[in-house]
């Protein structure tokens, strides 16, 4: 991988669509399991403790690097080693997040405002110190409503926001091996859409004869799919529903209520100034507003739904 000159994040960008084309493995992309790093780094934060979040790249050691909930995201990481060894300057914290929507963008999604400065844990003690036990803070998808709930509750993320960052599992796939639940999601699931909630909304899904975990199945144009009991839950629960059925119906709306989502899924638990973007993903959170509908303490609407302060961010 090629060195860029320090702050150089676009040529990060760069260098990390440089490394989505993986031919031996899966649907011969990266892109899914980078998305699932960044998902996985910053998805574990408490607004109780205030520990977690993407800040630290505390998957680099135990007990996040052995948790099941991360199993297969060494080769995330694995991918991404060529560009922080070549550019020492870019925390691996930074790198996890900036390439999760990086990913998302070459999928064919949407921007997502990023800001830099985060930093990493120096050692395993340091990050132990710090994070103390952040085990059973992922979602479990064996689990129904009332799970989702809590688990996205706990960051401050709303029905709206939960339902939208659900949408992520239009991308990739589970494996037998890892979660012990197996198939894709979507028919395509290297290419970022909004099918995911079509297909969720069709009478089609069955629960599957198999050996493994309950999960349910189905096949659509020749392919076999499948969905977690926390996906079913999303349209079993009306006001989740109300949701689903409007992002079915709407790609533009989910591509922008999954931007504010993530981005304030990845700057949750990063240690900043409290101002601009930092301050109003502080306020979302706490509120469990999502950022759109979040004011300023000025007055102002969040500057990240339109005109020229999303712009400059994105």
């Amino acid at each position: 991988m090629a060195a860029v000159r320090e702050g150089d994040y676009d040529g990060i960008r760069q260098e990390i669509r440089k490394i989505m084309k993986q031919p031996g493995y899966d649907d011969g992309s990266a892109g899914p399991v980078l998305v699932r790093l960044a998902w996985h780094a910053s998805g574990n934060f408490s607004l109780v403790e205030h520990t977690g979040g993407s800040n630290g790249a505390g998957m680099r050691f135990p007990p996040e690097s052995v948790d099941p909930a991360n199993a297969g995201l060494h080769h995330a990481i694995s991918f991404c080693l060529p560009i922080q060894a070549a550019n020492p300057w870019l925390s691996h914290a930074d790198l996890w997040t900036l390439a999760g929507i990086t990913a998302i963008e070459a999928m064919g999604g949407p921007k997502i405002p990023w800001e830099p400065g985060r930093t990493d844990y120096s050692t395993a003690e340091a990050a132990a110190d710090h994070r103390g036990d952040i085990s059973e803070r992922l979602p479990d998808g064996a689990l129904g409503a009332d799970h989702i709930r809590e688990v996205f509750g706990r960051m401050g993320f709303s029905d709206r926001e939960i339902v939208a960052l659900s949408g992520a599992h239009a991308l990739g796939r589970c494996h037998e091996d890892r979660s012990g639940f197996e198939g894709q999601w979507v028919v395509n699931p290297i290419r970022f859409s909004n099918q995911y909630y079509k297909l969720l909304l069709r009478d089609i899904w069955k629960p599957r004869q198999w050996d493994g975990p309950f999960q349910y199945a189905a096949t659509v144009a020749g392919t076999k799919l499948m969905m977690l009991p926390t996906d079913m839950a999303l349209v079993e629960d009306k006001e989740f529903k109300v949701w689903v059925e409007k992002y079915a119906a709407d790609q533009d709306l989910f591509f922008k209520d999954f931007s504010m989502a993530f981005a304030k899924l990845l700057e949750l638990g990063v240690e900043r100034d409290d101002t601009g973007f930092a301050q109003l993903v502080k306020k979302s959170a706490r509120e469990g507003k999502p950022l759109d509908q979040t004011l300023r303490p000025s007055g102002g609407g969040c500057p990240f739904a339109g005109g020229k302060n999303r712009d400059a961010k994105l």
